[in-house]
């Protein structure tokens, strides 16, 4: 099955991407660029190519409401006509929004383009599913934009005060949640409107409150904090993602020294999870695979390392040199392809902290080379 998806280097759009490029070898991805939209004759080559579109572009911030609503209308009337002359009969998923039904002038550019692309392509003999989305968050959102939840991430991480407007209580969605649920439409489509539920929902200062506790606990104290649902797993790992890893890392361990040598501890966790260790000889590179969930920490306590990191889709790889005489640890944001090469002339010496036991059935881990 060939797959398009509008939008790639969006937020929903990159981990849709990543998603189906890692995790569905069945389905082939069809490349898109923005500048298709400015060009009538390659817009409908791509919508040729593709046997299923996520049509995930979209504008939702300009100078004024009219220009939204404006350049919304474009853009799908542009795509409508690139259908209707590539005689599309495959599956068009179109993500609208929740707001739909308030007074926005998004929400009505949303609806009225949803309505012309069922009308189109039921018109085309094809399959339309239009997708009703709501406060979707995660890592790699672009704060100071549509998620609260990106804007505290990186204000609370830069030092500054998240202002809380209004302590409402607001639904949120985990992308990678939304991903599965595109997805299963895309394997097996059922109506022509799904309103994606969304995975909770709480209050703007529980969620702040959340964040000041990560970073007390993980940035002040070093200590993985407690992580009792699978909300505050993912909150905690998109807390994560706005890390400036580049100057963070290798984070120093604390060295207690006496007459016998020194002491130092690796990781303080509320949540338990697996410790191992490795030994690596020298010129040797472990590694080169990523995670979609984990949260990891690598502690070199002997020897000599270098540490790369990669985001995926990505090509600027982060390096960071350790000594086991001076122990310090790196942890892997998720999405991050890594890998450990001792650099030294002795045995390297690794220790491993990883939050869930290994499972060979669900190992989340996925090879690719920094």
């Amino acid at each position: 099955m060939r797959i398009g998806i509008t939008g790639q280097n969006g937020f929903i759009g990159y981990h849709l991407t990543q998603t189906i490029k890692y995790k569905h070898s069945d389905y082939t991805l069809v490349s898109f660029q923005k500048s298709f939209f400015e060009k009538e004759s390659l817009l409908t080559a791509f919508v040729s190519a593709c046997d299923v579109i996520v049509h995930l572009a979209g504008v939702n911030r300009a100078e004024t409401d009219e220009e939204v609503y404006g350049a919304n209308i474009k853009l799908n009337t542009d795509l409508k006509k690139a259908l209707i002359d590539a005689n599309f009969k495959g599956h068009l998923l179109f993500a609208s929004s929740s707001q739909e039904n308030s007074n926005s002038i998004y929400g009505k550019a949303k609806k009225e383009s949803r309505v012309l692309f069922e009308d189109t392509i039921n018109s085309l003999g094809g399959k339309f599913t239009g997708l009703i989305i709501s406060n979707v968050f995660g890592p790699f959102c672009k704060p100071n934009y549509n998620s609260f939840v990106a804007t505290f991430c990186s204000k609370i991480l830069n030092n500054e005060t998240p202002e809380v407007i209004q302590d409402a209580n607001v639904p949120l969605l985990y992308v990678g949640n939304l991903v599965a649920q595109i997805l299963e439409e895309i394997k097996e489509p059922k109506d022509s409107l799904i309103e994606i539920q969304p995975d909770i929902e709480v209050k703007v200062t529980e969620v702040l409150g959340l964040l000041n506790t990560f970073k007390d606990s993980y940035i002040g104290g070093n200590t993985i904090p407690s992580l009792q649902t699978p909300f505050e797993l993912q909150l905690f790992n998109t807390f994560r993602s706005y890390l400036d890893i580049e100057n963070i890392y290798p984070s120093l361990l604390e060295k207690h020294s006496d007459q016998r040598g020194f002491f130092s501890e690796i990781i303080r966790t509320d949540i338990g999870g697996q410790f191992s260790y490795s030994t690596t000889l020298p010129g040797i590179t472990r590694g080169n695979h990523f995670h979609t969930r984990k949260i990891e920490r690598f502690i070199v306590i002997g020897g000599k390392a270098k540490i790369s990191l990669r985001k995926i889709g990505s090509t600027e790889v982060y390096e960071y040199l350790l000594d086991g005489e001076n122990p310090s640890y790196v942890d892997m944001p998720i999405w991050y392809t890594h890998n450990i090469t001792n650099i030294g002339s002795t045995p390297l010496i690794t220790a491993f902290w990883i939050n869930e036991p290994y499972n060979s059935e669900d190992a989340d881990t996925y090879f690719e080379n920094v």
